[in-house]
């Protein structure tokens, strides 16, 4: 279904949004209510609550059912956590490998082969031209400082961001540009992965190293920035290391790894994040995977997905990175609902831009992509 907007059905769908079906309920087709996706760049529904922290959190490699199934590894992420807001059970990944899901969710670029391999070399973006929507065209991982992307833009507001990367040695940490990436693979003593980093890939961040330093950090810098308000920036973007993001199992230095490591993780930083004082306030949560962990061949999508500019497929072998969805928690979520309207990353970025008043990058401007509406923010509450 094409989802519009009209201001005279806001009411109605507002007193719908929380008649929704059982929340253990498997997925099913996208019956239920739709959400209202949010005018083109520049405009803003009423609707969109008044967010002002914006959290995210990936696991890594994870499908749907593997996660959020009656029989998942993680029951603290996968009941106790979900009871708290709304599955979106048609999240959708948009690539394989898992680099360009996350470069996808910052900057709403399209893989290319050198991402869709990962990145193996930390290689500069050769740039040939541009491409609807917003596309660089090009070889290469490190995009030039002329394409844009979340952080550049919530810096020209004057808003704060900062990447959280568990497991780096130092701030600002990634491969010289043009060698190969060391960090592919674990280690006992260093489980940091460039590639799930999307920060490391754009030179107008890390062609500025102090900047690069003060904004993209270690994991244990988190206590400190969510004890204040004033220090818990606009988005924080939290990636664990290779073994508590469920991608290695067992793990290099002997713990399980999976999603028992994801379990356990969970139940240190979730609640820290939900007791600080900016979520409390006016702050969303998202706990999203990067792509399924099903065969190559399952690279299913969901919201028109098709060959991407440098690419012939968004995925290696389909149109996108599987079905992998998504759990937000917030005030303005009702605890224990979900949604079955189809999103995928480009419709994460496109909400975090609505959030802040932003303009659509890249493939999150995709005509009639659907970012989060009244199925999201169900819980009646605006303020």
């Amino acid at each position: 279904m094409t989802n519009r907007r009209w201001r005279a059905l806001v009411p109605l769908v507002a007193a719908l949004a929380l008649v929704l079906p059982p929340a253990d309920a498997a997925p099913g087709p996208a019956t239920t209510l739709p959400a209202l996706t949010a005018p083109a760049a520049g405009g803003i529904s009423a609707y969109v609550p008044k967010i002002r922290h914006v959290f995210v959190v990936n696991i890594e490699n994870k499908g749907y059912d593997t996660t959020w199934g009656d029989t998942s590894a993680a029951p603290y992420l996968a009941k106790t956590l979900r009871k708290k807001g709304v599955l979106l059970n048609y999240y959708y990944g948009t690539a394989h490998n898992s680099q360009g899901n996350y470069v996808a969710q910052i900057s709403g670029q399209g893989p290319n082969p050198q991402m869709q391999s990962d990145c193996q070399t930390f290689s500069t973006f050769e740039q040939t031209g541009t491409a609807d929507p917003g596309q660089a065209v090009g070889t290469g991982c490190i995009f030039p400082k002329g394409v844009p992307s979340l952080p550049v833009q919530l810096g020209r507001d004057h808003l704060s961001w900062r990447g959280y990367m568990e497991g780096m040695v130092r701030n600002c940490q990634h491969p010289k540009p043009d060698t190969r990436d060391d960090t592919q693979h674990a280690t006992a003593d260093h489980m940091y992965a460039t590639r799930h980093n999307p920060f490391a890939y754009f030179d107008s961040i890390i062609g500025r190293p102090a900047y690069c330093k003060r904004h993209v950090v270690k994991l244990s810098a988190l206590d400190h920035d969510l004890a204040r308000v004033k220090r818990t920036p606009n988005l924080v973007y939290i990636t664990p290391d290779l073994c508590n993001e469920g991608h290695d199992a067992p793990c290099a230095d002997g713990r399980p790894g999976g999603l028992a490591s994801v379990n356990t993780w969970m139940k240190r930083w979730v609640p820290k994040i939900l007791a600080s004082p900016a979520f409390k306030r006016n702050g969303v949560l998202v706990i999203t995977a990067d792509e399924s962990d099903g065969p190559q061949s399952d690279s299913t999508a969901c919201c028109g997905e098709g060959p991407s500019t440098n690419s012939p497929l968004p995925g290696i072998n389909g149109l996108g990175g599987g079905l992998i969805g998504a759990l937000v928690i917030s005030r303005y979520t009702k605890p224990n609902t979900w949604s079955t309207t189809p999103y995928n990353h480009y419709s994460l970025l496109g909400s975090i831009e609505e959030i802040f008043r932003l303009d659509k990058l890249g493939y999150a401007r995709t005509e009639d992509l659907d970012t989060f509406g009244l199925d999201v923010y169900n819980s009646g509450w605006n303020g």
